[in-house]
């Protein structure tokens, strides 16, 4: 952190001035390019915060671009969207009013918390000098004077701070400014507000507004672990690298590219981590985990060395821990974070991801490791048997019938080029989409699959496109995600935002209705069905008549209708080409008339009812006890 100018005078300002003033000077710096740390600020004005940080921002406007929310949780997601689009060194603010509207910010908030995106947040608080007790939203604890309801973020956020003096800003403002740029402890960072103290002057140092630049470390590895580290791969007869998000916070692609060209050692890739390698890189061999490819867990089930990079290792990742169950099965870790360097009792590797993959490379060509011939073979012809798989999933006979969920991906991928971007976050589409899709740069694939949050695709194309302003942005929404949150449609529309939006209506929750089959549930209240004529209260009717086009329509959308594979194949390349927010609204066939995707490759751990009457859940009972008894703790 550099100040770039220093000063003893001071200037008579608002808190809020002061922190607008503050956030527009702040920079980031990594490899050598600086850019602005708080790009923008979204806002929807309560009395919490419309005099305080409503004024302030009215006062700053040139200084501080402003973006109209419409749903709390949505301005959260946008600027996440945009944050990772950004690799994690721009965001956004965004501020609310107190009570619902800052509530409302939890759940946008446990998603950046989770997936190490930063995201500020400056919610409005009661009043910290309490000239009425209780006021209007104020939650009473008896037991505490000081809480109130922006306490529920504290556990969802990486620094939390009440700004109850303006004085108290100074070292707030700092210390949320170091959280956000810290490679490793970065996501949600909350500074609540009083209404009354935002509204407050202060005479501030001139210096508090000087321009600020942060470093975003690049740490290299310890020189021991390093040698530790070669030794192990060095050793190990079927290495094989897993792919984590953190290779793309890294923007550790190319490093990562060049150590498995070196080595030959295959690499899969985790949700977050998809598209380390392009498609078609000889060594990337696809998705791992529950929503994996067979070639990839099947080298999973079979490896000695796992090599895991910038990874979490979250049960998707492990199949529950019923995964990697090699003989003698060891791990490393290549991680940035030690928390994540010692997950699995793995050997760790500390360090930047870009930095501790040069350094690998560089070690392991010098003794000209490299991965043995059968291995490279076998996995090679695994590959090229998998895209087949992909092929015949993809591959629409009749044009004239309604697509499947995967000949919808299969349209997109005749389509996109490298400059497209894939949004999606819940449902089935990021089973398929982890399985089935050609990522072709290393930031096309954008899954948020740490919180899997119904709602986030939308307001996230927004975040992303303004990122990326000249590059087509694809939300992929099934139409219960849809229904969760289309709201941010208004601002898309409003500013001009061309995004692009794909729903697939398939009458409810199709991905948990699946999952409740599977687990003795009988796809019980997962339907968008009237209810059963047979008065046994089941969603077993009629779909409802619900038109979801003509909603996105209602909200100054353009909506192109598909019914059929032709019709899909010409709306998906209209969208493409629009230069205004765009939907294409397609109804689905269902895979139990038509193939869809290959099923699950391996176990997903969710618990089954340990005793029942119903045939169903005694039968998943049964397989659950079987998967469950393949469980490993690695030690």
């Amino acid at each position: 952190m550099t100040p770039t100018t220093s000063t003893a005078s001071t200037t008579r300002l608002t808190v809020a001035q002061a922190l607008v003033r503050f956030l527009a000077a702040q920079y980031t710096e990594r490899d050598g390019t600086r850019q602005r740390l708080i790009a923008a600020t979204w806002g929807i004005f309560g009395h919490g915060n419309v005099a305080g940080l409503g004024q302030a921002l009215v006062e700053y406007a040139d200084d501080m671009p402003y973006h109209q929310g419409r749903n709390e949780q949505a301005m959260v997601h946008a600027a996440v969207g945009y944050a990772r689009q950004s690799g994690r060194l721009s965001t956004h603010a965004v501020t609310t009013s107190i009570g619902p509207g800052a509530t409302n910010l939890v759940t946008g908030a446990a998603l950046a918390t989770i997936n190490h995106l930063p995201v500020l947040l400056l919610p409005g608080d009661i009043f910290a000098t309490r000239p009425a007790d209780p006021v209007l939203q104020q939650l009473e604890v008896p037991y505490a004077g000081d809480v109130s309801v922006n306490d529920c973020l504290r556990p969802v956020s990486k620094y939390f701070d009440r700004v109850t003096r303006p004085e108290a800003l100074i070292p707030a403002a700092l210390q949320a400014m170091r959280v956000l740029t810290d490679p490793v402890e970065t996501g949600a960072v909350t500074l609540a507000l009083p209404q009354d103290v935002q509204a407050e002057a202060y005479d501030w140092p001139e210096e508090f507004f000087a321009e600020r630049t942060w470093a975003v470390r690049r740490p290299g590895p310890d020189p021991n672990e390093l040698a530790e580290a070669v030794t192990a791969i060095r050793a190990a007869r079927r290495p094989l690298i897993v792919a984590g998000g953190g290779v793309h916070h890294s923007r550790a692609e190319e490093a990562l590219a060049e150590l498995a060209a070196t080595t030959r050692i295959p690499v899969a890739s985790t949700q977050a981590g998809k598209g380390s390698l392009r498609f078609d890189h000889p060594q990337d061999v696809g998705a791992v985990g529950h929503t994996g490819t067979a070639t990839a867990d099947e080298l999973a089930r079979t490896a000695d060395l796992v090599i895991g990079v910038g990874t979490r290792y979250t049960d998707f990742t492990t199949a529950s821990g019923t995964l990697f169950t090699g003989d003698g099965v060891r791990f490393l870790n290549v991680n940035i974070a030690p928390y994540d360097g010692h997950k699995l009792a793995g050997q760790p590797l500390i360090a930047d991801a870009r930095s501790g993959l040069a350094e690998l490379t560089v070690a392991l060509r010098m003794h000209e490791h490299r991965a043995a011939a059968g291995y490279v073979t076998e996995y090679t012809e695994d590959k090229e048997r998998w895209e087949y798989r992909v092929d015949a999933a993809f591959e629409a006979e009749d044009p004239d019938l309604r697509p499947t969920q995967p000949q919808v991906l299969g349209l997109l991928d005749e389509l996109v080029t490298e400059d497209d971007i894939l949004i999606n976050a819940a449902g089935s589409l990021p089973g398929d989409l982890h399985k089935l899709w050609r990522a072709r740069s290393r930031d096309q694939y954008h899954v948020e699959y740490g919180y899997s949050c119904m709602g986030y695709e939308i307001p996230a194309a927004i975040g992303v496109r303004l990122a990326a302003p000249d590059r087509p942005v694809w939300a992929l929404v099934g139409d219960g995600t849809y229904l969760m949150m289309p709201t941010e449609i208004v601002t898309a529309v409003q500013e001009g935002i061309a995004i692009k939006v794909v729903i697939l209506q398939n009458h409810g929750y199709a991905s948990i209705g699946g999952l409740s089959e599977s687990v003795g549930g009988e796809r019980y209240g997962t339907a968008y069905r009237y209810r059963s004529e047979e008065g046994d209260r089941t969603y077993t009717g009629a779909p409802l008549p619900v038109d979801l086009a003509a909603n996105a329509a209602s909200l100054g959308m353009r909506v192109l209708r598909a019914k059929t594979v032709r019709d899909l194949r010409a709306a998906l390349a209209e969208a493409r080409a629009a230069d205004t927010p765009t939907c294409v609204y397609v109804e689905t066939e269902t895979a139990d008339t038509v193939s869809g995707a290959p099923p699950a490759q391996a176990w997903w751990d969710v618990p089954v009812a340990e005793t029942a009457t119903r045939s169903s859940a005694v039968k998943a009972r049964e397989e659950y006890d079987r998967h469950v008894s393949t469980r490993r703790r690695h030690l």
